[in-house]
């Protein structure tokens, strides 16, 4: 377990890794040292994920991320433990669903995804905001077309007066253009987070996904479930939590200079 641990951290690129690297047992730092700089990165680690929050916090359908939390023992005892963010999570609750009144913006209601085609392969998105190209694909504001449920594809006049109803039909003059392919994940399986408000999942796992039965509603937009209010409060706690290890580091660092004088004064 010890080496496992000691081999995980040696390996992280972020402020305060050298203080996990393997070293000879006695030189390795005191107990107090190894926990609060490993608490001093892990709190640089979520600094890095509230700030991408931050930029993304009037993303339509972006989904933030959440730290997740995993201690281990320090080499040498059977005490001490060192938090670290093993990982990331998306959090996929959904935001607030703001009526625009724009026929152009699509918001799901429910769990779920339209499907997209990106460059290189289905992206998934929350993002319904789409317009009609000169082509009359209907598309993302990135220009990725929508995928739809039966392989013929959406066909649209520029300019038309498109409506989608909640099962996702797309109609055009009454009569149904296309159905906009609604997505959803199974447990278990976990999309990559892509630029924006987008996703992706390995070619393999495509087939796992299953049809959602989340509502569509015209006219509306979901915005992103992170606000910058809780920003701030979060960024608080963190800054906080900062003073907080870096005192700790200072005590440390005085019972160490302390313990050596001591020792001299003793054994002159």
């Amino acid at each position: 377990m010890a080496a496992k641990t000691s081999n995980l951290l040696a390996k992280r690129e972020a402020p305060f890794g050298s203080l996990f690297a393997s070293t000879p047992r006695e030189a390795r730092m005191d107990p107090l040292t190894i926990t609060a700089g490993a608490g001093l990165r892990a709190r640089a680690e979520a600094l890095d994920l509230l700030a991408n929050n931050l930029a993304n916090a009037s993303t339509a359908g972006f989904k933030s991320d959440r730290e997740a939390y995993t201690t281990y023992l320090n080499e040498g005892s059977g005490q001490t433990t060192s938090p670290v963010i093993e990982r990331h999570r998306t959090d996929f609750s959904q935001g607030r669903l703001n009526p625009t009144g724009d026929p152009s913006h699509l918001a799901l209601d429910g769990h779920g995804f339209f499907q997209v085609d990106g460059p290189q392969g289905p992206l998934l998105t929350r993002n319904g905001a789409f317009r009609i190209t000169a082509q009359g694909k209907m598309v993302t504001p990135d220009g990725y077309e929508f995928a739809t449920a039966t392989p013929k594809r959406i066909q649209l006049a520029p300019g038309a007066a498109v409506e989608v109803d909640p099962e996702g039909a797309v109609l055009l003059g009454g009569e149904v253009a296309g159905r906009l392919k609604l997505v959803q994940l199974p447990a278990g399986l976990q999309p990559a987070k892509r630029e924006g408000a987008y996703f992706s999942l390995d070619i393999r796992d495509l087939p796992a996904l299953q049809r959602s039965s989340a509502q569509v509603r015209q006219g509306v937009l979901e915005s992103a479930n992170f606000s910058p209010a809780e920003a701030a409060v979060r960024l608080v706690n963190i800054l906080r939590q900062f003073e907080t290890l870096q005192k700790a580091l200072q005590i440390g660092g005085e019972m160490g200079r302390r313990a050596v004088e001591d020792v001299a004064r003793v054994h002159p």
